[in-house]
């Protein structure tokens, strides 16, 4: 041994160093362990609880201690029957998505952007195993013929799984957390949602009537921008007499609201068959007399069967969309139309008639927020977003349907030519709307 090896630090104290996170996400759980616990756990068909994997740890003669005895319970149950690794990062409120693109490389979102998250996997079987688990969960499969797979789990978990060679990098899991909690609009306003000060209240009071008013709306923006979990706070408005349907393809919102009704899409069979689409979903829900039809997301041809709703007396109602901005809403609707047989003049006639505004929000880096309220116009060029609140880095710009939508809210259309000292005097008159029946404020000049 020469004399620099004999100074070199002892081989076993290296991983430590170069990865924590590997020696936290592996700890006391051993293959071994894991293995004695599924064997004896599943050779039962009963549901696999915690105190079940509790007695088959104390059954396995390993000495734990307390804490110990606690954590592995906690760790083989998500193994067994819950998201495995990734579990102790579902305790977060704030995460709504987690990712996997590879053994040392796991993600997470809480709003604020993508952080690193502490988990590592052993290595690619071990993705892969719980990707296969968790289709399976969900009634579907995944192997080479079905590599990628989109299922909802139990717990408020929506999973997309994509194996190789589809995916090169190895199998990639993205998990999609629901969460039970709704936002009020306070909380949204706080959050800074609605941009802050005056800014804020206007544009909250804008929602407020918006819904009040019964305006058939759209919500647009990007994945994970926002537009679920402002659409359940805004539904969460709407008058308690009121039935409210929910069509999703997966189900994620859960307003607060007494009197909902939600329908879910079906997937077929491994031989194809059974699949219920969101199309048929709206037609069954016009036979159920919806107070506001809502459609959790439009992507397909369901978009004709929406507009034809909306313009046969079922107002109020709406969904979301994605759209790099208000103005590319038209663009979007008008190919949703034409997968389902639409022409533009189709297009551009329902929509006119069917949707009465148009919500764009955006993520950036100080979280989600409202960036602009326009509404849906169109004229023999065809459809347009015109622009009525326009919310820039906390700045408020009236546009020029201003007016327009001020008439159609009750509000006051004074307020785009008051400068900044009088904007800041304007107040709210009335009672802030609290369960939904209550009348919602109006803004005015003082």
């Amino acid at each position: 041994m020469s004399a620099h090896s004999a100074v070199e630090p002892a081989e076993p104290e290296q991983p430590s160093r170069r990865a924590p996170g590997r020696r936290r996400s592996q700890g006391f759980l051993d293959q071994t362990l894991l293995d004695s616990v599924r064997e004896s756990v599943m050779a039962d068909a009963s549901p696999v609880t915690p105190s079940r994997v509790a007695a088959a740890v104390q059954a396995s003669g390993r000495l734990l201690g307390t804490a110990g005895a606690l954590a592995a319970v906690e760790r083989i149950s998500a193994e067994l029957n819950g998201l495995g690794p990734l579990q102790p990062l579902t305790r977060d409120p704030a995460v709504t998505d987690i990712f996997v693109n590879g053994p040392d490389s796991v993600w997470l979102d809480r709003g604020g952007g993508l952080e690193k998250a502490p988990v590592v996997f052993s290595g690619e079987p071990q993705i892969r195993a719980l990707a296969t688990r968790l289709v399976a969960a969900g009634g579907r499969r995944l192997d080479d013929g079905s590599p990628c797979v989109d299922v909802r789990l139990d717990g408020g978990y929506r999973v997309h799984a994509v194996l190789p060679p589809i995916s090169t990098a190895g199998t990639l899991l993205s998990v999609r957390i629901r969460r039970a909690t709704v936002f009020s609009m306070p909380e949204l306003r706080r959050d800074g949602m609605f941009g802050t000060g005056t800014c804020g209240s206007l544009v909250q009071s804008v929602l407020e009537r918006l819904v009040a008013s019964r305006l058939s709306f759209l919500i647009s923006g990007a994945t994970g921008s926002g537009k679920t979990t402002l659409l359940a706070t805004l539904l969460g408005l709407c008058h308690p007499g009121e039935r409210l349907v929910l069509i999703e393809d997966a189900a994620e919102l859960n307003p607060v609201h007494p009197h909902v009704v939600s329908l879910e899409s079906r997937h077929g069979n491994l031989e194809g068959g059974g699949a219920v689409d969101l199309g048929e979903l709206v037609r069954q829900a016009l036979r159920m007399r919806p107070d506001r039809l809502v459609v959790g997301e439009c992507r397909g041809a369901e978009v004709r069967e929406l507009l034809s709703a909306m313009n046969t007396g079922h107002t109020g109602g709406g969904g979301t969309i994605h759209a790099n901005e208000a103005a590319a809403v038209p663009a979007r609707l008008a190919a949703l139309g034409a997968l389902a047989g639409m022409g533009q003049d189709a297009v551009r006639l329902q929509v006119a008639s069917a949707i009465d505004a148009v919500v764009h929000v955006e993520r950036s880096e100080t979280g989600r927020r409202v960036a602009s309220i326009g509404i849906m116009e169109a004229d023999d060029s065809g459809l347009s977003v015109a622009v009525a609140l326009d919310i820039q880095q906390g700045q408020l710009r009236f546009g020029r349907a201003w007016p327009q939508l001020a008439h159609r809210l009750g509000l006051d259309p004074g307020l785009a030519g008051a400068g900044p000292s009088e904007l800041q005097q304007a107040r709210p008159a009335g009672r802030p709307p609290g369960s939904g029946h209550e009348p919602p404020r109006a803004w005015t000049l003082r």
